[in-house]
């Protein structure tokens, strides 16, 4: 599992990490952070793909954010019973309030 989330993470963060130094022209003299090779990249696959460049980066976060759905619903299952178990301890740990003859909002 814990390889899984790896695989998962590191290229999503070399992603997030590019994109954004690249958007702001972060290059510290790399050829690959400039914003021009930003925006060649996004013509590239906008050209490959036939759609304009500009709605790409929308597409790629949507897509992140799908994965990230795929990876957390697959870690909480596998981690289903802890979690279960975690949460069967919290409620019992929790006071129940002790139910009154009186009610409280007959106050004077």
């Amino acid at each position: 599992m814990k390889w899984f989330l790896i695989l998962w993470a590191g290229p999503v963060a070399l992603l997030g990490l590019w994109y954004g130094l690249s958007y702001y022209d972060m290059s510290f003299g790399f050829f690959m952070l400039t914003r021009k090779t930003h925006d060649l990249v996004f013509q590239i696959y906008g050209n490959i793909l036939g759609i304009p460049p500009q709605d790409l980066p929308p597409m790629v976060a949507r897509a992140i954010a799908f994965d990230s759905l795929i990876v957390l619903s697959i870690v909480l299952f596998r981690k289903r019973r802890a979690i279960a178990g975690w949460w069967r301890a919290r409620q019992a740990s929790v006071p129940r309030l002790a139910a009154s003859d009186e009610s409280l909002s007959s106050a004077p």
